[in-house]
């Protein structure tokens, strides 16, 4: 590969990790032509870039876009991604189903380093869809509870309006 190439290569992965949140490090070795396949695909349906470069180019693309990233050795992929959850979700199931490969290195999350566990952690968490529920159920119980008892209140003042009522025309 020519000097300009690598050039070029290292430029594209840096604009590429500078729009990103979330980049891990990952040892594909063991996986073959297929299952590398089949990763490939459900990163890319999730908008997830699953680029295998030279470590040294990759190093570089890392630090050239304003982060310190850690030496690399072996075999490694990069998962580029901006939903830092979702990636590692996928990674993880797709490890737990191809004995734990493909194995993450670590990574950067928020611009700072992240462990292979720490990894794990994040793809423990649930989804955005299912906090925004979660969040609008929280906020629904109390206005909920507060029509009810709103609810007893106007239902009970009727009640006491009608006792009025029959006291008074029985009088």
């Amino acid at each position: 590969m020519k000097r300009t190439d690598k050039e070029q290569l290292v430029a594209e992965l840096k604009e590429q990790i500078g729009s990103a949140s979330a980049l891990y490090y990952t040892d594909f070795t063991g996986l073959n032509v297929k299952r590398m396949t089949d990763l490939r695909r459900r990163l890319r349906k999730a908008g997830v870039q699953y680029v295998v470069i030279k470590n040294t180019l990759a190093l570089r693309a890392v630090n050239e876009s304003g982060l310190v990233g850690e030496r690399l050795k072996g075999p490694t992929g990069l998962v580029i991604s901006s939903d830092a959850v979702e990636a590692a979700r996928i990674l993880t199931d797709f490890a737990k189903a191809n004995d734990a490969k493909p194995a993450v290195k670590g990574g950067m999350f928020g611009g700072t380093s992240i462990d292979a566990a720490q990894v794990k952690r994040l793809a423990a968490m649930p989804t955005r869809e299912q906090m925004l529920a979660e969040l609008g159920a929280g906020l629904q119980s109390p206005l909920s509870a507060m029509l009810g008892a709103m609810n007893a209140l106007m239902t009970n003042f009727a009640g006491a309006l009608e006792a009025l009522r029959t006291q008074r025309e029985g009088a």
